[in-house]
């Protein structure tokens, strides 16, 4: 992201490629929501400390929904694309019912 000329942001400077993607832009825009309304919310020299219990609250929340939200994505995909077939070893034991070969 780039900020326009006068230092702000404009808002078609941020291109999502995903519907994760597009989630996380969302959720990070109220988190910040979230934060403006704290310091306006906050008592009298408390804004720094009320704020900051906020942020790191909403920021813990923000990542788990996040890695949440790509690690199903990309099961999703594995899923999708189907496991490569590989062997899968016998397990050991003598429950078998079938009798040995004969020599």
């Amino acid at each position: 992201m780039v900020p326009a000329k006068g230092g702000r942001m404009s808002s078609s400077a941020v291109r999502v490629t995903d519907p994760v993607e597009a989630l996380v832009v969302e959720q990070a825009l109220a988190l910040v929501r979230e934060l403006k309304q704290s310091c306006q919310t906050a008592p009298h020299g408390q804004v720094l400390a009320q704020v900051e219990r906020v942020a790191v609250a909403a920021g813990r929340e923000l990542t788990r929904k996040a890695l949440e939200a790509v690690l199903n994505q990309q099961a999703a995909a594995a899923e999708e694309k189907g496991r490569p077939a590989v062997p899968a070893p016998a397990r050991g034991g003598g429950n078998t019912k079938a009798k040995p070969p004969v020599r």
